[in-house]
């Protein structure tokens, strides 16, 4: 089985000033990903769409989400409302057996929930990407969520991540529906079907790869 590709179109240095709107003209360099299904709903899927740059410093990633009922648990902060919000995922790998990936789950205000994790949904919330080496903005209106950002090449490299101009990657949306008893439950979209019966992202098979054109790292 031939494993998706996504090619990150290469930039010159500095070119991209993360706003959370999406909207610098430096984007339409990057290839427009529109590939999601959620192979375990039978109801359509809201409009998404992904792109990636890099600059041979960082690598830049775009999620556009066209939805106009965009759902987000306010009640604090905390890992919990987090994971009952509306969000886009990235998942990193370092190799086939998951030991370990990388998850980054971005909710549309942006509240960050980051950890490490190891088979068999082993999660560590103590672990957290260095700030340092990432930025996230996003913005909210009436057709949608974008979540724009930006991660340090090197600490792909650091983590075992980038290897060869290749980083193996999952790309994810949990999108939350309101149910007749006023409860809210998500349906699970994904970049790459991971062929199992039930949703599971954390899984080998639904990890895709980011291919960095003309990259030197």
């Amino acid at each position: 089985m031939n494993t998706k590709t996504y090619n990150v179109n290469c930039i010159e240095t500095n070119h991209i000033t993360i706003n959370g709107q999406g909207n610098n003209v430096v984007w339409d360099k990057a290839v427009t990903l529109k590939d999601f299904v959620s192979p375990w709903e039978t109801r359509p899927i809201e409009k998404m769409e992904f792109k990636a740059l890099h600059d041979g410093v960082h690598l830049y990633f775009l999620f556009k989400v066209y939805d106009a009922q965009v759902h987000i648990d306010k009640k604090d902060d905390s890992i919990d409302s987090i994971n009952n919000s509306d969000r886009v995922e990235l998942f990193f790998r370092t190799n086939a057996s998951l030991t370990p990936y990388y998850c980054l789950e971005i909710d549309p205000t942006p509240r960050l929930m980051d950890f490490k994790a190891y088979p068999n949904k082993q999660f560590d919330f103590n672990w957290n990407w260095p700030a340092k080496d990432i930025q996230i903005k996003s913005s909210i209106n009436e057709k949608g969520f974008t979540v724009e950002g930006a991660i340090g090449l090197k600490s792909l490299t650091d983590y075992g991540l980038l290897k060869e101009g290749k980083v193996e990657t999952g790309l994810y949306r949990a999108k939350y529906h309101q149910q007749p008893n006023g409860s809210y439950e998500p349906t699970w979209i994904t970049w790459v079907n991971p062929n199992t019966k039930t949703p599971n992202f954390h899984i080998a098979s639904s990890f895709g790869l980011l291919k960095l054109i003309g990259a030197s790292v």
